[in-house]
């Protein structure tokens, strides 16, 4: 029997432990369960706040007591013990959504297939640099939930992945900004691409006339999608082309922004270089825009940020004429094609991993025209070498970053540039992306 307000937190990580301090802050009962073990930060932030906790797996008996159901978002909605509480009609929510009903703060919110990370650091960056008291949250940084428990924010920006839309119904962005949609996790979405475009659509639900969503005009799945919708925000529109008609475009080397008092940026002035770049810092100028952010103060936050760690970082030094540069953050196709188009140099290109239904062929025209050698790492690259076979002449095989590196050396010549650049997720071999992208430094200082 379900007993009220009693709230059940699946995960114990950043996510799950900041929703179980704001439940339990707003008087509700709370109970957090881990399937796996909990790190001792995290144990000791719930011991501190009284919160029971169990890990090492879920006595469901309790679980199913619960009134509502906050969701990590790492845990597969086909669970069996999430398909269990939704056939009870338990709601089973995200953490983003718990926390936005206890904030009054304007919602800028980030999602796509690619790019997601870039812009938001860089939208808060400008916010930031311009004053606003602005908080960081979402699939980055600080829990949402713990901030809007501790801390007292206007404006969050907020990084939203698909697993989080999954589970958010009330939930309401003031302000949208919706990147691109490429086939991703679609083991997650029963392989069905419209399933995962549709998830990404989340993010405009409950949206208002005088709310603002932002979207990329070049990507054709999303103007095919919003030719199918009925979009309730004010559409402001950015693209990489010289089209005027855009609420910001390129022309002659120049960014320009068309909205309210517009103004146009030098993009060699900009820290973000790459035409994927361009349009994600266009998507954060008309963020800021749409929070009257004054053109000087954008203007000076896109010529002092710094790009995020693990995506297209170039290492700081050049061994022997050859540079590295570490994308380990790209764990799917279209981040690769970014990265391939964004290269002038000849590429040693170091991929793979676990793969998720990857589908390589948007890849073959650069792979020919710029790639070297293809160094594999991962325990199955079976896949990559029957993708590329015949169009790379040179495929190593290797397993571990040591021998990826060490192999990428010995095939680069100066003035060529080893990238890494996955296209797969990390688990087969590494933690986690960042563990991927901190071992390729590492191994890169120890030549």
């Amino acid at each position: 029997m379900k007993k009220d307000n009693f709230i059940v937190v699946l995960g114990a990580a950043e996510s799950g432990v900041g929703a179980a301090i704001l439940a339990k802050e707003k008087g509700f009962d709370v109970f957090v369960s881990d399937n796996g073990t909990i790190k001792e930060q995290y144990k000791s932030m719930l011991v501190e706040n009284n919160i029971e906790f169990e890990e090492s797996g879920h006595t469901e008996e309790k679980i199913l007591q619960a009134s509502e159901v906050i969701k990590s978002p790492g845990i597969r909605s086909d669970a069996p013990l999430i398909v269990k509480l939704l056939s009870m009609q338990t709601p089973v929510i995200s953490d983003l959504e718990f926390a936005a009903r206890y904030t009054n703060a304007k919602l800028i919110c980030i999602t796509g297939s690619n790019g997601k990370t870039t812009t938001t650091l860089l939208t808060y960056h400008i916010l930031k640099q311009a004053g606003l008291n602005v908080g960081l949250a979402g699939n980055i940084g600080k829990s949402f939930a713990l901030q809007v428990a501790h801390e007292n924010f206007d404006y969050y920006v907020l990084e939203i992945s698909n697993f989080q839309l999954d589970h958010m119904y009330d939930f309401r962005a003031d302000i949208a900004i919706l990147l691109n949609i490429t086939p991703d996790h679609l083991d997650r979405y029963e392989y069905k691409f419209q399933n995962y475009i549709n998830s990404k659509f989340r993010i405009l639900q409950n949206m208002q006339s005088d709310d603002t969503f932002i979207y990329c005009s070049d990507d054709q799945v999303l103007i095919d999608e919003i030719g199918k919708r009925t979009v309730a925000p004010e559409s402001w529109a950015f693209t990489v082309s010289d089209d005027s008609s855009k609420q910001a475009y390129l022309k002659g080397g120049n960014i320009f922004v068309n909205v309210r008092d517009g103004f146009n940026i030098d993009v060699d002035t900009m820290q973000l270089q790459g035409k994927h770049n361009y349009g994600n810092s266009m998507a954060a100028m008309l963020a800021a825009k749409a929070v009257d952010i004054k053109n000087e103060k954008i203007r000076e936050s896109l010529k002092s940020f710094k790009n995020v760690e693990h995506r297209l970082e170039k290492v700081p030094f050049l061994v022997k004429g050859v540079e590295f540069v570490n994308d380990s953050k790209a764990t799917n196709v279209n981040s690769v094609w970014y990265a391939l188009d964004s290269m002038t140099k000849k590429v040693i290109w170091i991929a793979g991993g676990t793969d998720k239904g990857n589908d390589y062929s948007e890849l073959y025209k650069l792979a020919e025209e710029k790639v070297k050698a293809l160094v594999c790492l991962g325990i199955d690259n079976e896949k990559l070498k029957k993708s590329f076979g015949d169009k790379i002449d040179v495929i190593v095989e290797t397993r571990s970053m040591k021998e990826a590196v060490e192999t990428s050396f010995k095939l680069a010549s100066p003035g060529d540039v080893v990238l890494l650049s996955p296209a797969c997720a990390s688990f087969d071999l590494f933690k986690s992306y960042v563990d991927r992208g901190l071992q390729f430094k590492q191994e890169v200082r120890n030549l």
